[in-house]
């Protein structure tokens, strides 16, 4: 099963898996906590957007994305939705829509439309260089530091959320505004390399079938990191084996994963219930 080691491609691939995976699945314990799943894929699309456009101007692919990702991670951490009948997620969706449509009218334009599409919902995670291994490595690493460093200030708003009195919180709340900043620069870097949907699966499946099988933060920052481990590792080893596109491979280990969390707490209330009846 270590076979696939023996490439140096294989290698920084799972190098890269396991950066993006273990950062992601720690921000998705928040993202789910707050209830703002989409966010994910919504500003992955906006910094595929910056992509896009930087390749239809011809200039500044490396700013473009970042500029573009963080003024949307600006914007979205000013939402606030007063009406009962609407849901943050709706807004969110909606910008994704948006983003996704005038991405796709960009792309179209390019030499490679099609490929270039493809590249950007899944990525080509086998191509990356130990050059943009260490500029992700750093970067994800002084996100990872800021939250490790601040943990009790970004769980006490994700809390916030989870009761119900994120209402109470400023206009302007320095600490959501940091929380959406450092998910806006983990994605747009993570995008380039592996894609919306393998990062928008990272930052979310681990997290959920965590929270399905734990309740306590610790634990389930620890599961969700684990789960991460295993769905990139067995991706790129199904990848390896049987000749499909790492990406997508990556996202159907992580999706097996949560199948078994989901099997796994239904069986577990059946037995509790049997148990209250006897």
């Amino acid at each position: 099963m270590f076979e696939m080691f023996q490439l140096d491609f294989m290698v920084q691939a799972f190098v890269v898996s396991l950066i993006i995976g273990l950062l992601l699945s720690y921000l998705g314990v928040h993202v789910v906590g707050r209830g703002i799943v989409f966010v994910d894929l919504a500003l992955g699309q906006i910094s595929s957007l910056g992509v896009a456009f930087s390749d239809y101007i011809g200039h500044g692919k490396t700013a473009i994305p970042i500029v573009f990702t963080l003024v949307g991670a600006f914007l979205m951490s000013l939402i606030r939705i007063k009406d009962n009948r609407l849901k943050l997620e709706a807004i969110i969706g909606i910008i994704y829509a948006i983003a996704s449509a005038v991405t796709v009218l960009l792309i179209s334009k390019t030499p490679h439309g099609d490929s270039d599409i493809q590249e950007v919902l899944f990525g080509n995670i086998l191509a990356v260089s130990w050059e943009q291994i260490i500029t992700l490595g750093s970067v994800f690493g002084g996100i990872a530091l800021m939250h490790l460093v601040f943990y009790k200030k970004f769980f006490g708003l994700t809390k916030a959320f989870e009761e119900g009195v994120a209402d109470k919180i400023k206009w302007f709340s320095l600490w959501n505004f940091l929380f959406y900043t450092s998910i806006g620069l983990a994605i747009v870097f993570a995008v380039r390399i592996s894609g919306v949907i393998p990062v928008f699966s990272y930052l979310v499946i681990p997290s959920v079938s965590a929270i399905l099988l734990l309740r306590k933060n610790v634990s389930v920052i620890l599961t969700a990191s684990v789960i991460s481990i295993l769905g990139g590792y067995f991706g790129l080893y199904i990848s390896f084996t049987y000749d499909f596109p790492a990406g997508s491979s990556i996202v159907a280990m992580l999706g097996a994963v949560f199948l078994i969390a989901s099997l796994i707490t239904i069986a577990g209330k059946l037995i509790n219930k049997k148990e209250i009846k006897n």
